[in-house]
């Protein structure tokens, strides 16, 4: 199988970990990692806030990745400039590891696909990461200060 997984990943923290993992592990056929360009992570942000440049998120995703495939996958990533670019004209991806926060998107994203004669991908749902106070951890919250890349609390 090969599967995809895609975001912004800055900064990144446990729960991307969590999200690359899953995707490493699944993804014997290899991984493809879509990274947000820097118009498209502005774009999607329902809450504003500053993002680290696109080679900067890509260096220190490409060593995280690294660091975590402990299955010698080949992985790629690859610059998203439209939430679906890959995953919807990819016929190579058999699966989308996402977030139950984004799992509702592998509906659209499969119809995209049979409407251009590809076959649905499997959803692979990664578990939420919680911080210390039991919220889930975020980039978000993570660039307002209140936790840390791993949940420890810093306010």
């Amino acid at each position: 199988m090969r599967a995809a997984v895609a975001g912004t990943f800055g900064p990144i923290h446990d729960g991307h970990r969590v999200l690359l993992s899953h995707a490493l592990r699944f993804g014997e056929a290899g991984v493809i990692v879509g990274l947000t360009s820097d118009e498209l992570a502005v774009e999607t942000r329902s809450v504003p806030r500053p993002i680290p440049p696109y080679e900067e998120r890509k260096e220190s995703l490409e060593s995280v990745v690294d660091a975590i495939d402990e299955w010698d996958r080949a992985a790629t990533i690859r610059e998203l400039d439209d939430p679906q670019g890959i995953i919807s004209d990819d016929p190579a991806i058999d699966a989308l590891v996402t977030s139950p926060e984004t799992v509702d998107e592998l509906e659209a994203v499969n119809e995209t696909r049979r409407n251009r004669g590809l076959d649905p991908l499997t959803g692979i749902v990664a578990p939420y990461v919680l911080a210390e106070d039991g919220e889930r951890i975020s980039s978000t919250r993570i660039v307002r200060g209140e936790i840390d890349e791993h949940g420890a609390m810093l306010e």
